[in-house]
């Protein structure tokens, strides 16, 4: 059984059908460009999926032509005038408002799949980065686009990027704010993989994580979201913790008959 407590908006709506939550930014008629009820909505979207009961995998994708175009300037010229509050305060546990967007799917505690098309610019580039998976289509339009205007990428880009970018490839993209392909982008790290229907795609693959043992999902989750931190010696304890944490737990045998009888696992949600 799925509960999940999220009303549908003019900027983020999620429909959830046999454990996978669609999220999608439906702010198509503008490509999805970030305005101030875009980053509260899709902040109130990821607190809702955290507290969720019954999903096991997440699908993000923007409709009409585009995944994001980045932030809509005209609606956030205004921004620091309306909320003063200082890019340095932490108003989401390590991340500020703008941050959260980003790093809060890999906050989640279950696997994000992003599917990209169209254009995905600047903060559109960086909420992108935060998904766990990314499938794009070969000539989705990319940029790391903030140096055009005058400022950095501050939207946890450099955090999601860390181990997945060669160094000198970022520093050329985000000096040079140059615009890229998904191939370019698979190439580089950016994108995990290519697809002619990216949402398809994106889905299957949430499908596939659905079927297998959630609870072990959610530990090898959560051990993605810190071994890039960890010593040595932390990462095998860690991997030592979690695993004892799953041996032998009902979900874990469940998974042993299932595979042992050819058939698909029947699971209890944690």
């Amino acid at each position: 059984m799925t509960e999940l407590s999220y009303e549908n908006n003019e900027r983020v709506a999620i429909e959830v059908e046999d454990h996978v939550a669609q999220v999608r930014l439906v702010r198509g008629d503008k490509m999805n460009a970030l305005d101030p009820e875009m980053f509260d909505s899709i902040i109130r979207a990821q607190l809702a999926l955290s507290k969720a009961r019954g999903i096991r995998a997440v699908v993000l994708s923007g409709e009409g032509r585009a995944f994001c175009a980045g932030l809509d300037l005209a609606s956030m010229a205004t921004v620091g005038q309306n909320d003063p509050t200082p890019l340095t305060e932490r108003t989401y546990g390590n991340a500020n408002r703008f941050q959260e967007v980003s790093v809060g799917w890999r906050k989640l505690p279950m696997p994000v799949v992003a599917a990209l098309h169209g254009v995905c610019f600047g903060g559109g580039m960086q909420i992108a980065s935060g998904a766990d998976i990314r499938v794009a289509h070969p000539a989705t339009r990319m940029a790391i686009m903030e140096l055009k205007w005058g400022i950095i990428p501050d939207m946890g880009g450099f955090q999601l990027w860390r181990g997945t970018v060669r160094d000198d490839v970022l520093r050329r993209l985000v000096y040079t704010y140059e615009e890229f392909t998904g191939v370019q982008a698979q190439d580089w790290g950016l994108v995990t993989e290519l697809a002619d229907e990216p949402l398809e795609r994106a889905t299957e693959l949430a499908r596939t994580i659905v079927d297998r043992n959630p609870s072990a999902i959610r530990e090898a989750n959560g051990l993605f979201g810190t071994y890039l931190d960890l010593k040595p010696d932390e990462i095998l304890m860690e991997e030592s913790i979690r695993q004892q944490r799953l041996i032998g737990t009902k979900n874990q045998m469940e998974a042993v008959a299932s595979q042992m009888a050819k058939r698909k696992g029947e699971f209890e949600d944690p």
